[in-house]
């Protein structure tokens, strides 16, 4: 009996074990399956955000003012894009380059270049330009430090052979200079002929340089002389040619004012001793009506009272022989004695 009670124990706790054993693993495996979830859950969102960086990678924005190469592998794909806005490449194996769009501006060095007719002037020149085809510039000048290197070349290049080609005067002056507004009308001034002019050769030198620019993706919009310098020696000689020129001139204006001058003040004297004529005949024309007047007048109180006129004669032969300080002695028996008495 105890046998049995103790066999029926023994299987009972091994069942108990068992079923322990059993629940232990069941939870082991439970746990398991969790950790795997949340692993892959985990690889899920990260793929998915991987996905969405890569794919918001590809977007980009075109600012104004600007233009773009879109290159797959460091080659050109398609054409450049110059619209500005949000746009949109291939992640991972598209990049993209910029390039400027607006006008830019190339300054030269001063040259020292010989004209045609061998006189040295120090040019300074200037330019603007623009990228008129940006996958044409990024295959042939890839920089913007090489592009104004080849401008350098092109322009100072065609510069100094159009300055070869044509004199010192046409360099100087515009095809618009008036010889009379720097010579004063004189015709010595205008011996030296402009034909082109700076601004003409500026043209020529824009339009020659245009036709090699394209091929390097560049547009040239204007070219202009910025400044034009003597040497020294030729500008010594510039200098003292100025300052004879302009003593030359004022010497004729000297003389022409001095002819000019001496006929004014002739006109004036020949007016002044006309009016002076005119007045003096005036003049003697009045005096003689006045004394014919005052003749008339004497004349005829001589005639109304002769012995009061006569006594009048007497008394402005008096006030003219007398003066301030002068004693007169009268007899009394004189008739201005005798007035002079009554006036008492």
């Amino acid at each position: 009996m105890s046998t049995w009670w103790t066999r029926i124990r023994s299987q009972s706790c091994r069942y108990s074990t068992l079923k322990r054993r059993k629940i232990k693993i069941i939870n082991h495996e439970k746990n398991r399956c969790e950790t795997v979830n949340i692993i892959v859950r985990a690889i899920l969102i990260a793929v998915v955000v991987s996905l969405a960086a890569v794919v918001w990678s590809g977007f980009y924005v075109l600012p104004e003012g600007y233009q773009a190469v879109i290159t797959e592998f460091g080659k050109p794909v398609g054409q450049p894009i110059t619209e500005a806005g949000l746009k949109f490449k291939l992640p991972v194996i598209q990049e993209v380059t910029y390039f400027d769009k607006k006008i830019l501006i190339w300054d030269g060095d001063p040259n020292q270049i010989p004209t045609n007719d061998k006189t040295y002037v120090f040019l300074d020149i200037t330019a603007r330009w623009r990228i008129s085809d940006a996958l044409v510039f990024m295959q042939a000048v890839k920089t913007m430090g090489r592009a104004m290197t080849i401008l350098d070349d092109v322009l100072d290049g065609t510069v100094r052979d159009l300055v070869n080609k044509n004199d010192l005067v046409e360099i100087i002056r515009s095809s618009d200079w008036s010889p009379e507004t720097m010579s004063g009308g004189n015709p010595e001034g205008a011996r030296e002929e402009v034909k082109l002019g700076r601004d003409k050769i500026a043209v020529l030198i824009h339009e020659k340089a245009s036709q090699i620019t394209p091929q390097y993706g560049i547009e040239l919009v204007d070219v202009m002389f910025k400044r034009v310098n003597y040497i020294d020696t030729v500008r010594i000689k510039v200098y003292e040619r100025m300052i004879s020129e302009r003593k030359r001139i004022a010497a004729e204006k000297r003389s022409m004012g001095e002819g000019e001058k001496a006929e004014i003040l002739g006109k004036v004297n020949r007016e002044l001793n006309e009016i002076t004529s005119k007045a003096n005949r005036e003049a003697m024309e009045i005096k003689g009506a006045a004394d014919a007047e005052a003749a008339k007048i004497y004349a005829d109180a001589y005639n109304k009272d002769p012995e009061f006129y006569a006594f009048w004669k007497s008394l402005e032969a008096y006030a003219n022989a007398v003066g301030k300080n002068t004693t007169l002695i009268l007899a009394s028996d004189s008739e201005f004695y005798k007035f002079i008495e009554s006036v008492k």
